[in-house]
């Protein structure tokens, strides 16, 4: 299974989209989408059920992010680029030197162990969070 394709499926990518996504201030509002999945991971501890409310709000973030801008006047900077780049990737994987396409895997392979972690149900920080959390907060405190 493709799991490049089977995402842009999902998303329902069309042409128009991508341009849209290629917007700098769409690239960069998606920054901080896997911290706001893993916060809603989190968040099941203290709020229960409505982590599911969380959780479907960062998945309905990431449907909408790159519907919500125009598409950008130039294609010149660095977001256009890498989004632009990953759509070639998508959509002529054939034509895509062999050692560029090495690189994109190796990415999606490492993002998906660490994702491990979370799944399984350990916190890579340790505890819940709070030992962190009362530290800084003792800090802000003095």
């Amino acid at each position: 299974m493709d799991i490049f394709a089977l995402s842009e499926r999902v998303m329902r990518m069309d042409d128009s989209v991508w341009l849209r996504h290629a917007n700098g201030w769409s690239v960069w509002t998606r920054v901080f989408t896997p911290l706001a999945a893993v916060r809603a991971g989190w968040s099941r501890v203290r709020i229960g059920g409505w982590a599911l409310v969380a959780a479907a709000a960062v998945l309905l973030w990431v449907f909408l992010n790159p519907r919500l801008l125009r598409a950008p006047t130039s294609f010149t900077s660095w977001a256009a680029r890498g989004v632009l780049g990953e759509r070639v990737f998508l959509r002529h994987r054939a034509h895509v030197a062999p050692h560029h396409q090495t690189t994109p895997k190796w990415l999606a392979g490492i993002s998906g162990l660490g994702i491990l972690p979370y799944a399984s149900g350990h916190r890579p920080l340790g505890g819940s969070g709070r030992h962190v959390h009362n530290h800084l907060a003792q800090d802000v405190v003095r």
